[in-house]
């Protein structure tokens, strides 16, 4: 990996485009490298984890009014068209890599990457695969794309924080998407370039989406990310031009979004033929929440079932959780949102709060991705005492090992410190979630198939759910034609009799 300088230039400081990120980013899109085995075999882990959770989440409102929409257009004139989740019609790549990225993203339940931000670098599959699938690619094209989406976005992630500006993390998507696309097709530097410019351009958006009571944009915003790099890239091959330099300009993203003309920023990519091997790097999510929960709900269902008084609000004083910055200022008790006590609130909105996981999977045990953030669940008394005696407190040592470089000490956990009102004190810590590489139990191909037929059963027939895994393990020797088969058909069709409000379109 090479590490490269990015910061703000002055109008009359010359920075050749050969020198500017995006064309770096463009640089290494353009190289057509074969994936490694094991980056291979975690491509289609993601295929089949995304599919999952978009399966789950197939008869929710804001699948349905997305998918409504996407079906609303007809295929357009450059291809075949792009499939659409639990849907018989094909529409245009863009409406349905806007369809299918909203049942991806619904639940909060597919992968993660956090370092100086966060990511869910998933949300670059049903873009990409909606050009494939149009275009007539193979999966051997589609894996490409994919591993360049990955390897951009995450080292996007890795040296630039869009958080501490309130920007929403869909600004690193729209160019990592722009990118895959463009080893996709193969197209040349110059057209990719073009296209990072204009999917950063029209996907930089601020945080309120993730903030205070969370509404169903949440699920949204990586679909519109995905869907407008496709037109990015629509529009670069066309010959159209994009604002410059995107990020280093006197009016750019770096001086006006980031941390301004003063700033420097490290970005590392791979130097040319070196392995793109960054979503190894990723890591999936076995619970439905925000991935900062993930070791919590681990820790909580642990001590609940070793200790079943701790579920009794009458026996608690009080439970802080010791933590990382980032978790304490976005899904605990220092973001200052009074929306993450309340028993009424939004489950996009109980997915962002830890004091609400915590206290749910101490008293149930277990995690569901439909019964936890049930609205009776949620309102239970018990629940509702106990989770207000739940909050959380930046701890340094966390903070260093959330943003630390070294695998073996990078955690997303904590501490937490039980007060009994006996007056003894529990203390246990998680570094990491059971399922992450270096946790108790880490995903491999079996955990991501089992998870997959878990979220399907009762929702897809047996022999549905075992021919899009068929399909799916068979990535790299796919034609053009099999890649239609990369997506679901339920045995009901959760649209019929829905009554959906019509709109515009």
């Amino acid at each position: 990996m090479l590490d490269h300088t990015v910061r703000t230039y002055r109008a009359d400081e010359p920075l050749a485009r050969t020198d500017q990120l995006a064309w770096k980013i463009a640089d290494v899109a353009a190289e057509q490298l074969e994936p490694t085995p094991e980056v291979t075999d975690m491509v289609i882990n993601r295929i089949i984890d995304n599919a999952a959770v978009a399966t789950a989440s197939l008869g929710r409102a804001p699948i349905l009014a997305a998918r409504s929409q996407a079906e609303a257009h007809p295929v357009s004139r450059g291809g075949a068209g792009a499939t659409i989740f639990a849907s018989e019609h094909r529409t245009s790549p863009e409406w349905a890599a806007w369809a299918n990225g909203v049942a991806v993203r619904e639940l909060d339940y597919h992968d993660t990457f956090l370092a100086a931000d966060y990511s869910h670098p998933g949300d670059n599959i049903p873009p990409i695969l909606a050009v494939a699938q149009h275009l007539g690619r193979s999966g051997a094209e589609l894996l490409r794309g994919i591993v360049t989406g990955y390897e951009i976005q995450v080292n996007l992630v890795k040296g630039i924080c869009l958080h501490e500006h309130k920007i929403d993390h869909v600004a690193h998507l729209g160019p990592s998407a722009a990118a895959g696309i463009g080893t996709l097709l193969g197209l040349p530097n110059e057209t990719i370039y073009q296209a990072i410019g204009q999917a950063l351009h029209t996907t930089t958006a601020t945080r309120q989406s993730r903030k205070g009571e969370i509404s169903t944009w949440k699920a949204h915003a990586p679909a519109f990310a995905g869907k407008m790099a496709i037109e990015a890239v629509d529009r670069a091959m066309r010959g159209q031009t994009s604002p410059s330099p995107i990020y280093e300009g006197t009016d750019g993203f770096i001086a006006w979004m980031l941390s301004g003309p003063e700033a420097r920023y490290t970005v590392p990519l791979p130097t040319r033929g070196e392995d793109r091997t960054a979503i190894l790097d990723t890591y999936t999510k076995e619970h439905s929440a925000e991935y900062q929960a993930q070791a919590w709900i681990d820790l909580a269902r642990r001590l609940g079932t070793e200790r079943p008084e701790l579920r009794e609000p009458k026996a608690v004083r009080s439970i802080v959780l010791h933590t990382s910055h980032h978790t304490h200022y976005v899904i605990g008790s220092g973001s200052g949102d009074p929306q993450k006590y309340d028993p009424t609130a939004s489950r996009e909105t109980l997915d962002h709060s830890i004091p609400y996981i915590f206290t749910v999977a101490l008293q149930d045990g277990a995690w569901d991705h439909a019964a936890s953030y049930a609205p009776e669940r949620a309102a239970r008394p018990d629940t509702v005492e106990l989770w207000r005696k739940v909050t959380t407190a930046e701890d340094p040592e966390w903070t260093r090992r959330y943003h630390s470089s070294d695998p073996d000490e990078k955690s997303f956990g904590g501490r937490v410190e039980i007060e009994l009102s006996d007056g003894d004190t529990i203390v246990e810590e998680i570094a990491v979630a059971d399922a992450h590489p270096y946790g108790a139990r880490p995903f491999g191909r079996e955990q991501y198939v089992a998870k997959f037929r878990s979220l399907a059963d009762g929702v897809l027939a047996p022999e549905e759910i075992d021919r899009f895994l068929d399909v799916a393990q068979r990535l790299p020797e796919l034609g053009a034609d099999e890649l239609s088969g990369l997506t679901v058909t339920p045995i009901t069709d959760p649209a019929a009799g829905a009554d959906l409000p019509g709109g515009i379109f």
